[in-house]
């Protein structure tokens, strides 16, 4: 057994090179936790860490993004595991691609970054059944998630299958590996009342289980206050500051903090203002926290058919600081860098000691770090949703606005202000909005072959029953009106004419995901339930419980199916398409754009891209139109939205390992009925960047220094460039009063003319910086508060 304070060895390697040969030197550490962090090699640690979950990216573009993660600021990266597809065919294992696992913790540990290890093996994440098996679901007896023999007797083995891969591969801290945490079971304390007894038993059962697998790093339980010791109980939210673990040994820790929200179909898209992220991050490190993760960092995409249900949507941007291509997300990204770092400078007083509340005001406060009795980091908070304060700290007056956190490492400057953006933005409301930077190529091939499917009970392997059938019992989940993710349910009622005599009904249903989310959510169906026939007088006759004969569609790509043309049928339902394209040049992600489809699948050189239904518009009303949502107060997943009246996605990832030069193959399968003729793929060949940086605000927080007067450095205007990419042309550039925003500035009444300046740092440069003075801008109004604001072009 691992007691609370049990050791955890944290080996790392240090090569040593002489002429010809070299030498291996291991250096052993601990990692263990007490009441205020995690300690690793006997030091207590502030992480910041990061979700992104392998499968929903490519091996290829992993190194990539746990770099851009490591630049933003992040110690750690965290990670579900998947069992489903992990373990497909029960007793049959599948490790290889974008679920090698073992790769992709390498990769990790390679980027210089640890590992949070949420084994599970329940996931939710919006990934289809919550990422249990469907053979699970077959087995006699069984009911998932409660003191349950079958049950347990599966999870145990897939754990200790996971566990045992990592130790095999020497990824575990006491082996010199990256992995520092591991997590059993999931947000189970949302849902744990209706399991009564069972549900009790089964969290103790979990929490032994766990660490009688000898992982020899702690383990935690998130959103579960019975987590019994030596697990660390958890949370996961939007804010976590008034979170207190159940034991006075654990360490405060975050483990989901929600960067944006998952997007559903038929939904318009859900978006989070930077500013309060970053509140939300700054509180909790306040108020005594030392280990938060965004969820998501990068959020990535729904391949195949991964999305889980009801109706999740084939993207998972989820707003993330690095968007579902691979691109920063700005200004999100930079500002929580510029966050981290500020954080960071405390790191020395925070873990020397818990923190001490000071009252300011109504809805205002501070909290004190103290290294020594004269040196200290104070956080000063203004919770308020409405209005600014002034307020006075060891004798000085600081402004803070509404929902805001100032951080002082030295307990008399500001480095950060969570309201105050000053880091870079990207023009455009996503990668590939259309801005001049984004291309668009119409496929145009000279051919197209199209096979429409035939309707109603055809083939010999039918078969019939009386009754409805459950659908995932029925199809077990294989391929083949609406309602949306908040209530998946709906009644379709249809007018229709039936003939004298016998009359037959053909209904067609198709699952979109399998529910993830949910008490009891394993024995939940889904499918038709009720069929009934209603007449003019409103007589009823119930046709639920008559003999039905059901067919489950599997398609068959035999070549004589096919018809080829120069011009494919539209708006046909139950047809499937395929053509032949060229992929553009360039080395980047692609997007297909789907919107002139209806509903159906996708696939290249066949790979599933997943499903797209840009039919299914959200519905017109409730939307913010994107930087109008105001930040202030509390942020939940309805109230910043934008793209209402719209389709929830029209453009679709490609990888680009999933083309190669030459023709490349597209398959659709179209339910609905749509235009493919008008299928287009977009490249990304460029980025529009800008900044707006005042006088006023606080020069960059990695620049501060104890020995130094911050108070005398500049404030600087920070430009960088995708990697790869450079500055080829400045669009504006201004030192004054420039109005406007980033897309549309102008000249105010009082300018400089820097734009020479501005050319000669930052043309051919992947990024450069100028600093706001007047010594080098000059000062064209003395006396008036004087800004710099530059637009840029990014290109290959």
């Amino acid at each position: 057994m691992m007691g609370t304070k049990s050791l955890v060895a944290f080996v790392l390697f240090a090569l040593l090179v002489f002429e010809g040969y070299f030498t291996e030197k291991v250096l052993s550490a601990t990692v263990t936790y007490d009441h205020r962090a995690l300690v690793i090699d006997g030091k207590r640690r502030i992480l910041q860490s990061g979700s992104i979950h392998y499968p929903r990216s490519t091996p290829e573009v992993w190194p990539e993004i746990i770099k851009k993660s490591k630049e933003g600021g992040l110690d750690v990266i965290e990670t579900y595991v998947f069992w489903n597809y992990h373990e497909p065919v029960k007793g049959q294992y599948y490790f290889e691609g974008r679920f090698d696992l073992v790769r992709f913790v390498r990769t990790v540990q390679e980027a210089g970054l640890l590992v949070h290890l949420r084994i599970g093996p329940y996931a939710c994440a919006e990934w289809n059944y919550g990422g249990f098996p469907i053979w699970l679901h077959f087995i006699p007896g069984i009911q998932f998630r409660t003191t349950n023999a079958p049950f347990k007797i599966e999870m145990k083995q897939f754990l200790a299958k996971i566990v045992e891969m990592m130790k095999k591969e020497h990824l575990f801290a006491s082996q010199g590996g990256p992995i520092i945490l591991a997590q059993v079971e999931n947000e189970y304390g949302n849902i744990d009342g209706s399991y009564g007894v069972g549900g009790e038993l089964y969290v103790k059962w979990a929490a032994e289980t766990a660490v009688s697998l000898n992982t020899s790093v702690p383990w935690v339980m998130c959103v579960q206050d019975d987590a019994p010791d030596p697990i660390i109980n958890t949370c996961n939210g939007f804010y976590c500051d008034r979170f207190t673990p159940n034991s006075p040994s654990k360490p405060k820790m975050w483990t989901e903090n929600y960067s944006g929200w998952f997007l559903g179909f038929g939904n318009p898209i859900p978006f989070r203002p930077v500013e309060d992220l970053a509140f939300a991050v700054a509180r909790f490190f306040e108020t005594g926290g030392t280990f938060q993760n965004y969820y998501m960092y990068f959020g990535g995409t729904n391949f195949g058919r991964t999305a889980g249900g009801p109706l999740v949507a084939t993207s998972y941007d989820y707003d993330a600081p690095i968007d579902e291509y691979g691109f920063l997300r700005q200004p999100k990204w930079g500002h929580l860098r510029d966050l981290h770092k500020a954080i960071k400078q405390c790191e020395e007083h925070m873990i020397s000691s818990d923190p001490t509340q000071v009252q300011l005001g109504k809805n205002l406060e501070a909290h004190v770090y103290y290294k020594s009795s004269n040196e200290c980091a104070a956080f000063l908070a203004n919770y308020g949703s409405s209005l600014d304060a002034n307020v006075i700290f060891n004798g000085n007056i600081y402004f803070l606005p509404a929902w805001s956190v100032s951080i002082l490492p030295d307990c008399k400057n500001v480095i950060f202000n969570t309201a105050k953006v000053v880091s870079q933005r990207t023009l455009g409301d996503s990668s590939f909005s259309a801005t001049t930077s984004v291309n668009d190529f119409i496929l145009e091939p000279s051919s197209w072959s199209w096979y429409k499917e035939r309707v109603g009970i055809w083939s010999n392997n039918s078969f019939m029953n009386s009754g409805l059938l459950e659908q995932i019992a029925t199809t077990k989940d294989t391929r083949f009106g609406y309602g949306n993710h908040e209530d998946a349910s709906f009644i379709l009622d249809e007018k229709i004419t039936l003939n004298h005599g016998n009359n037959t009904i053909d209904l067609l249903s198709m699952m979109i995901g399998v529910q993830n989310y949910g008490p009891w959510f394993d024995v939940a169906g889904a499918g038709i339930f009720y069929v009934a026939l209603r007449d003019l007088k409103n007589n009823t006759n119930d046709l639920s419980f008559e003999e039905w004969t059901y067919q489950v569609r599997v398609f068959s790509s035999q070549r004589s199916l096919w018809t080829t043309g120069a011009a494919p049928p539209v708006n046909q339902s139950l047809i499937w398409y395929k053509v032949e394209f060229l992929a553009p040049e360039g080395k980047g992600p692609l997007a297909l754009n789907l919107a002139s489809m209806g509903k159906g699948q996708a696939w290249v050189n066949g790979q599933s891209i997943g499903r797209y239904w840009p039919a299914y518009l959200s519905p017109s009303s409730g939307c913010t139109n994107g930087s109008d949502c105001d930040y202030r107060g509390a942020y939940d997943p309805s109230k910043c939205l934008k793209n209402c009246g719209q389709p929830a996605q029209t453009l679709y990832h490609i990888p680009r390992t999933w083309v190669h030069i030459g023709e490349n193959l597209l398959v659709l399968h179209e339910e609905l009925g749509g235009d493919p003729s008008k299928i287009s793929l977009r490249t990304k060949t460029g980025q529009e960047i800008c900044a707006h940086v005042s006088e006023t605000d606080p020069p960059p927080a990695d620049s501060w220094n104890p020995n130094s007067e911050f108070i005398s450095q500049n404030p600087e205007v920070q430009l960088t460039c995708e990697r790869g990419w450079h500055i080829t042309s400045i669009n504006f550039a201004s030192f004054g009063t420039p109005i406007g925003k980033c897309g549309t500035f102008a000249l105010g009444a009082c300018n400089a003319d820097i734009l020479s300046i501005v050319q000669q740092a930052c043309l051919g440069q992947e990024g450069c910086s100028i600093p706001i003075s007047t010594a080098t801008l000059g000062d064209p109004c003395p006396g008036v508060l004087k800004s710099l604001a530059v637009e840029a072009l990014c290109s290959d």
